[in-house]
C-alpha cells in the first residue's frame, strides 16, 4: 500500500494534469467554434461550385478539344491528398484518417499512389508505412488562407495536365457535430459529369469562348475543394480535442477521488495503530 506522502504527490500531480487539460479544452472550445463557423459558411459555396463544373461538363461541347482538368482517361496512377492534424491530443481523428487511407490505398492495388501530406500525424503515418510521398506540407496553423493551399494545388493541377496521375483524391474528416468526425476520401479529379435531364442538355454560349472561361474557373474550384476541406480538418480538429481534454479532465478528477479516499483509508490506519501503541504501551506500564 501507498504512503501518505507518496498519496499526496499523486494526487497534486494529477490535479496538476486536470487544470493543463482544462485549458487545453477552454483553448480548443474557442477556436473550434470560429473553425466551425467558417466551414459552415464555406460549405454551400464548395458544393455549388461542384454543382457548377458537374454541370459543365454535361453539357454538349461544340469542339471536341476540352479542358486538360475535365479529360477522363484509363487510371495507371493516383494522387491522394492526405490531411491530418499537426498535433496530437484529439482522440482518435489521427489514427481514423490513417486507417482509412490505409483501406483506400489497399483497395486500389495494383494500380500506384502518390500521397501528399499535409499535417505531420499524416506525414508520419506514411513515412513509417513506405508510400510513394511526393510533398509533404505542416504548420498550416489553425487560421488556414487561401494562399497556403496555393501550392498544393498548383502541383495537383500540373500532375494532373502533364499526365503524371489519371485520378486525384481527397482524404480528409469531415465536420458532422461537436462530437462526430467523419473520414472521407472523395475525388477531386476528373471532375464527375452531372446527371441531367434531356431537357436540361441545352449547352452553353461561352464569351470569349469555353477555353478562356473554363482556364480560369477550374483552377478556382481545385482551389476551393482543397481549401474547404482545410476547413473542415480545422473544425474537426479542435472539436475533437476539445472533446478529448473534456473526457481527460473528467477522468483526472475521478482519479483524484479514488486516491482521496485512498489517502484517508491510509491516514485512518495511520490513526489506529498509533492510537494501539499508545494504548498498549500505557497498559503495560499500568501492569
Amino acid at each position: 500500500m501507498a504512503s501518505l506522502r507518496q498519496l499526496r504527490r499523486r494526487i497534486r500531480s494529477i490535479e496538476n494534469t486536470a487544470k493543463v487539460t482544462h485549458a487545453m479544452e477552454m483553448i480548443a472550445a474557442s477556436r473550434m467554434r470560429r473553425a466551425q463557423n467558417a466551414v459552415l459558411a464555406g460549405r454551400p459555396y464548395a458544393q455549388k461550385i461542384q454543382q457548377v463544373i458537374a454541370d459543365l461538363k454535361a453539357q454538349p461541347q461544340e469542339t471536341e478539344e476540352g479542358h486538360p482538368l475535365l479529360e477522363q482517361r484509363p487510371v495507371s496512377r493516383i494522387s491522394l491528398l492526405h490531411m491530418t492534424p499537426d498535433r496530437g491530443l484529439c482522440g482518435g481523428l489521427h489514427g481514423t484518417l490513417n486507417r482509412t487511407v490505409a483501406q483506400f490505398i489497399l483497395e486500389k492495388r495494383p494500380t500506384p499512389v502518390r500521397v501528399i501530406a499535409v499535417g505531420r500525424k499524416g506525414r508520419d503515418f506514411v513515412v513509417r508505412t513506405g508510400q510513394d510521398v511526393q510533398a509533404v506540407f505542416v504548420n498550416l496553423g489553425d487560421r488556414p488562407a487561401m494562399s497556403q493551399i496555393l501550392p498544393i494545388c498548383q502541383i495537383i493541377a500540373n500532375d494532373y495536365n502533364q499526365g503524371s496521375v489519371d485520378e486525384v483524391y481527397v482524404a480528409y474528416p469531415q465536420f458532422v457535430s461537436l462530437t462526430s468526425q467523419r473520414a472521407v476520401v472523395s475525388r477531386l479529379l476528373p471532375i464527375e459529369a452531372a446527371d441531367l435531364e434531356g431537357e436540361s442538355r441545352v449547352g452553353y454560349i461561352y464569351e470569349p469562348d469555353p477555353w478562356v472561361v473554363l482556364e480560369h474557373l477550374l483552377p478556382r474550384f481545385v482551389e476551393m475543394q482543397v481549401y474547404h476541406a482545410l476547413l473542415e480538418l480545422s473544425a474537426s480538429e479542435q472539436s475533437a480535442r476539445m472533446v478529448a481534454m473534456r473526457n481527460a479532465t473528467d477522468n483526472a478528477k475521478e482519479m483524484v477521488g479514488d486516491l482521496t479516499l485512498e489517502l484517508n483509508k491510509v491516514r485512518q490506519d495511520s490513526i489506529t495503530g498509533e492510537l494501539l501503541d499508545i494504548v498498549g504501551g500505557a497498559m503495560a506500564l499500568e501492569s
